[in-house]
């Protein structure tokens, strides 16, 4: 059994974690702890307030007891925020207070673009324009061209979790740019793990999502190898048979 442990801010598309583990079909535990998230708003000072050292810290202990193996902050907005060097100082304050490998979903989104060779993506985001761009930036320090950026101007998460198949579909097409090699939609509250394949099928291309490039992430820390198309091109890059 491999344990793997989430900060989940808040209460919008957790419920994302359970259906991945049941497409993941392997001895794969996921285990999600919701830190406070405070003021809920897509704003730089309440996502800063968010992605503390002290809000993060409060949830190690329970993944701790767990078992978990690595710990991911399961929070885009909450970590690119701080820029490419802050985010990295989050990750490390994180793994400390964990005693365990960590990492943040913003980091998670380039290092599943390095996986899949996506070197120039779109980016399809609920955030508002001001916080979008902030995330084109954090990608652009990680080496990625950011073709396209569109954002919804959703200001909650609490709202971004009520969005359906219909806006998922809405908001890639709309961000795609013919030269990208795959669309990005950074938002760990929207709904997104079964609608992958079928947004790859629509766009022509691989699609990564926040709460699926998370857990990769937290798979890749443990060095953990899984091959699960239902996941989308991201998880069809390991052996047929999982180790």
């Amino acid at each position: 059994m491999t344990a793997l442990g989430f900060l989940y801010p808040g209460h919008a598309a957790e419920d994302d974690y359970p259906r991945i583990e049941q497409l993941l079909g392997s001895d794969i535990r996921l285990d999600v702890v919701h830190t406070d998230i405070g003021t809920d708003a897509h704003r730089v000072d309440a996502l800063l307030e968010m992605g503390s050292a002290g809000r993060l810290a409060a949830g190690v202990e329970q993944l701790r007891l767990s078992g978990a193996e690595s710990v991911v902050w399961a929070c885009t907005s909450g970590s690119f925020v701080y820029g490419w060097e802050g985010a990295h100082e989050q990750v490390r304050t994180l793994a400390h207070a964990a005693g365990m490998a960590a990492s943040s979903t913003s980091f998670a989104f380039v290092h599943a673009a390095q996986e899949i060779g996506a070197g120039r993506v779109a980016v399809a985001a609920t955030y508002p324009d001001d916080v979008a761009g902030l995330f084109a930036e954090f990608l652009r320090a990680g080496g990625i061209e950011v073709l396209q950026v569109r954002g919804a101007g959703i200001v909650t998460a609490a709202e971004v979790g009520t969005w359906g198949e219909e806006e998922v579909f809405a908001l890639a097409r709309e961000a795609d740019s013919p030269d990208a090699e795959a669309v990005l939609l950074p938002d760990t509250a929207l709904h997104t793990a079964t609608h992958i394949p079928a947004l790859e099928k629509e766009l022509g291309k691989p699609v990564l999502t926040a709460n699926q490039v998370t857990v990769w992430e937290a798979l890749r820390l443990t060095d953990r190898r899984v091959n699960a198309p239902s996941l989308g091109t991201l998880f069809t890059k390991e052996p047929l048979v999982q180790a």
